[in-house]
């Protein structure tokens, strides 16, 4: 991998965390507004693990981030999102597991950015593609 696909995994990471960290009426209206599906967000934390794993593995990537993000991913394992259909916004309301993986992604965030609070992403991949 190069240098630029090392600042790509980054840069993903950090929008995507940015998401999971947002506040919960924050993510309520992106959720709401992109009609993400919560499937499609556990997909997103598989991604973001292995982009991570990749990372680390160079070296680019501190211990603690990665486990962070294996904790995460544990917590979306417990709630098995892949065997809920709906909307990420309607989940979000209903499980309060939702907090602590807020709490995780911004002490991640913090960790590698010296802050949480980060702007959401403005375009997300077609609905078409998650379905």
């Amino acid at each position: 991998m190069s240098v630029d696909d090392n600042d790509y995994s980054k840069r993903w990471t950090a929008r995507f965390l940015a998401v999971l960290a947002a506040g919960p009426s924050d993510q309520l209206t992106w959720a709401s507004e992109h009609q993400v599906r919560t499937a499609a967000v556990a997909d997103d934390v598989e991604f973001i693990l292995h982009l991570a794993e990749g990372m680390a593995e160079r070296g680019t990537l501190e211990p603690e981030v990665l486990q962070g993000l294996r904790e995460i991913d544990r917590f979306f394992g417990e709630m098995d999102v892949h065997g809920r259909p709906g909307r990420w916004a309607d989940a979000l309301t209903a499980d309060l597991t939702w907090s602590e993986v807020r709490t995780l992604a911004r002490r991640i965030l913090v960790a590698r950015l010296g802050e949480w609070c980060l702007p959401l992403p403005r375009r997300v991949p077609p609905q078409h593609v998650y379905d």
